[in-house]
């Protein structure tokens, strides 16, 4: 749980760890990597008892640890208080700083799709439209092949009422006012006050599900994805054939995951974004 002290937080995992993976986990490697974790913004330099405390290691496991990153240049000492050098930069940072949005999104939703069997995408705002950045297909259900780069228009959307609920209400009325609200099924909204409406609830639930109205037997259901100042920077969802649940059922059903792969993804992006800018595609 997030509050419980990290030294804790670090003891349970390195145990869960252990269980789960047996004699395959290497714990001294854990211990190294789990030492540099307690160096961070306002802990540039710590003394060896802090050290200890930051990651629930014993003095004398978190002492032969710091030794030996020192020793292999991760981090220099003046005898009492250990700093990180700049060689741990080395440890993948040339690697991840070219990293995109759509980049660090993907793995994430590889696994939503093993959970749900169903497509995850994640698109951005492009002017009226949504643009596809990123994609797990399975079974395809629509008459259109969806592929990175796919646009469709916004409204009618999951993702795209995502997005549009995100922009401050000015924009958001001059956004609607220079989209055509066509209907494409006989499901789609195409009445302004109405979506102006369905997209204050997105705002106030955190997600959208949209039923049948981009295409005939198709639904789906999406949430944002936020940065680390908490602006909506893309949007992720599941679409399924409309057929098989009840709206209700497969929000009960794919909100749960689908939140906690957003969850995920926005955890990599603030950690990305400490260091540099995250390109959205």
């Amino acid at each position: 749980p997030g509050s419980e002290p990290p030294a804790t937080r670090h003891a349970s995992w390195m145990r869960a760890s252990k269980q789960e993976l047996g004699p395959e986990f290497v714990e001294s490697l854990a211990r190294g990597l789990l030492t540099l974790t307690a160096f961070g913004t306002g802990r540039a330099a710590l003394p060896l008892t802090a050290v200890a405390e930051a990651t629930g290691l014993a003095r004398a496991t978190a002492r032969r640890a710091l030794i030996t990153l020192e020793h292999l240049g991760y981090l220099a000492s003046d005898g009492r208080l250990f700093r990180p050098t700049p060689k741990v930069l080395d440890l993948g940072f040339a690697a991840l700083s070219g990293l995109t949005l759509p980049e660090i999104a993907q793995p994430h939703l590889a696994t939503l799709v093993e959970q749900v069997h169903d497509s995850a995408s994640m698109a951005v705002l492009s002017g009226t439209d949504i643009q596809y950045v990123a994609r797990v297909p399975t079974v395809r259900i629509m008459s259109v092949n969806i592929t990175v780069g796919t646009r469709f228009p916004a409204y009618p959307t999951s993702m795209g009422r995502v997005l549009l609920a995100d922009l401050p209400p000015a924009e958001r009325t001059a956004h609607l006012s220079r989209t055509t609200l066509t209907p494409l099924t006989q499901h789609t909204v195409t009445s302004p006050e109405r979506l102006t409406a369905l997209l204050e609830q997105v705002g106030e639930y955190g997600y959208a599900l949209v039923d049948e109205e981009l295409e005939e037997g198709l639904r789906s259901i999406a949430v944002p994805v936020r940065d680390r100042d908490a602006h909506v920077v893309a949007a992720v969802n599941i679409s399924t054939h409309a057929g098989r649940r009840s709206p209700t059922e497969d929000r009960n059903a794919f909100l749960p995951p689908l939140r906690a792969a957003a969850a995920r993804i926005e955890a990599d992006l603030r950690t990305a974004g400490r260091f540099l800018r995250v390109p959205p595609a």
